[in-house]
């Protein structure tokens, strides 16, 4: 079975510097709760070769086992805080796709 992963895909906030503070200092100690995960990515946007700015923000992906570890631990109310907890910091919006590894 291949991994699936989740996807969160952070436009960017009107201010940054709260943005990564809470992000690392409230979020992630929620998210970091959800069960069944298997490793965490965390990706922050660069400029592109010509300065133009990153289309995210910033990019969290959550790997899972397969897609039933990945219902139970999203269906959590671990994950059901962490998803609540979103708009609390992510000023810019942000969206989900869930993938296949591989």
């Amino acid at each position: 079975m291949a991994q699936v992963v989740v996807n969160v895909f952070y436009n960017a906030p009107t201010d940054a510097e709260a943005f990564e503070a809470y992000y690392f200092g409230t979020h992630m100690p929620i998210a970091e709760k959800i069960p069944s995960v298997e490793k965490v990515v965390l990706l922050k946007g660069l400029p592109g070769p010509d300065g133009s700015p990153p289309p995210y923000y910033r990019l969290t992906q959550i790997w899972f086992a397969d897609a039933a570890a990945m219902a139970a631990g999203m269906g959590s109310v671990e994950a059901q805080a962490a998803t609540g907890d979103i708009p609390n910091f992510a000023t810019g919006g942000a969206s989900v796709m869930i993938s296949e590894a591989g």
